[in-house]
């Protein structure tokens, strides 16, 4: 398996750029940080916790609306 290089990792930070914009990057951020998050959990197995957590979460964001 070939190694990635900080070149090869450059090229994927500018087409990321390309394609969602600067705008976007902190929710991509954030998406793939929640989904990192999730797999996380329940792997092992605070699913419960988390399912609490996210609709405290969903809450507090229709408020601020």
């Amino acid at each position: 398996m070939p190694k990635i290089g900080s070149m090869e990792i450059l090229i994927i930070v500018i087409l990321v750029v390309v394609v969602f914009g600067i705008g976007k990057l902190p929710q991509v951020g954030d998406a793939i940080g929640k989904g990192i998050r999730n797999f996380r959990k329940a792997s092992s197995g605070e699913e419960e916790k988390e399912e609490v957590e996210t609709k405290e979460e969903t809450k507090t964001i229709e408020k601020s609306e």
